[in-house]
């Protein structure tokens, strides 16, 4: 006898879907508003968030001296960064603008000079006899190069104004974010539970806990032995630029800072300004020597900052963090570049602990199971 469909089942379950779908559609579209409003601050918010979890410690240490006042703690901690800080970025961002600004005015102006180019240049391998075509034709006809390039000339100007106008926005947001940082430290505790809540509610009771404490200890160890060396490193060489009156110091602050992250030495910067000191005339023997020293004591000072700030225990590859840096700096400029090598290492780490804590090995293989990952110790 053939059985008789229950259509009222069926009904049921019908209903029951509708139901599940129109509720997941109402979030979706709640998600999607939300991040419409938010994404003009997402960067801020998130690099302020970045700076609370770093400085938090410092902030509970001043707490502590000071009797608890956490909002206290918390304004001491902005000032500190603002003058240690924001200060010397505003000055080097400044300068890059200022830079960039001033190469565009002359190049369509035609008041651009460029030397001509030294000898045996055109000796160079593969790209000698072109490079050194280009560099004498610019040297001397520029508004002729000028106008062979036409448009991509200007299509390159107007993004080089571009980035000049976002200096300031730039600025802006990292002020913003430190009195932010100092707002979400005012209120760490109450903060530190509700990621392990989250964390928690996400991955589980068991593994929530370690997940927010690898998190927490990746954006240390970035923000302080990747980034902050970097920053820290590029800062100094910055200042000892505009010190020495070089030129586009502010530019080379920045190349300074992509090459720090990639851990490449800031001699390369640091060795053509020296040269520069040297050859251009405008020094007497005493200031070039000065700011030569000047020069390769700051080229040099990641040599003192990484036995004191690296060794946090993050085993993201250098790779890893160098791709989040750039791409950050492409798609949210100097503040993206910090928040991308954070959240792209920060990925890796939960990911890799994640793949490390696989349910089906620790049946497989108990033993191992109960290793600590390396990025937990």
């Amino acid at each position: 006898m053939a059985m008789q469909p229950d259509y009222e089942f069926e009904r049921r379950i019908a209903s029951r879907l509708l139901d599940v779908l129109i509720r997941a559609a109402f979030i979706g579209v709640m998600a999607a508003l939300c991040y419409v409003v938010f994404a003009p601050f997402l960067t801020l918010m998130v690099w302020a968030l970045i700076l609370a979890v770093t400085l938090y410690p410092l902030h509970r240490s001043i707490a502590r001296k000071i009797g608890g006042r956490q909002g206290l703690a918390a304004t001491i901690v902005v000032v500190i960064g603002g003058l240690l800080i924001v200060t010397p970025a505003a000055l080097l961002m400044n300068s890059f603008g200022s830079s960039i600004y001033d190469f565009v005015r002359a190049v369509q102006n035609n008041t651009l000079v460029i030397p001509a180019p030294p000898e045996g240049v055109e000796e160079w391998p593969v790209v000698g006899k072109k490079l050194h075509g280009v560099w004498s034709k610019a040297h001397s006809d520029m508004p002729g190069l000028v106008e062979s390039l036409q448009p991509k000339i200007g299509e390159l100007a107007r993004k080089a104004l571009a980035i000049v106008a976002s200096v300031g926005v730039g600025l802006l947001q990292f002020m913003a974010s430190f009195i932010v940082a100092g707002i979400l430290m005012a209120y760490g505790e109450a903060g530190a539970r509700g990621s392990r809540s989250i964390f928690g509610r996400i991955a589980g009771s068991e593994r929530g806990e370690s997940f927010a404490k690898l998190s927490t200890a990746t954006i240390r160890a970035v923000a302080q032995g990747v980034i902050g060396i970097a920053f820290v490193q590029a800062t100094l060489v910055g200042l000892a630029l505009l010190v020495a009156h070089v030129p586009w110091a502010g530019v080379l602050a920045v190349i300074t800072l992509v090459l720090s992250v990639a851990q490449v030495p800031a001699l390369i910067v640091i060795v053509p300004a020296i040269v520069y000191i040297w050859s251009s005339g405008n020094y007497g023997n005493g200031a070039a020597i000065a700011y030569t020293i000047l020069l390769l004591v700051s080229g040099m000072a990641d040599n003192i900052l990484k036995p004191l700030m690296l060794g946090r225990g993050v085993d993201a590859p250098m790779p890893v963090v160098l791709l989040g840096a750039l791409g950050g700096m492409a798609t949210g400029g100097i503040l993206g570049m910090f928040v991308g090598a954070t959240i792209l290492a920060l990925g890796y780490q939960i990911f890799m602990s994640w793949v490390a804590t696989n349910p089906d090995s620790i049946a497989a293989d108990p033993p191992s199971a109960t290793a600590t990952p390396s990025s937990l110790r």
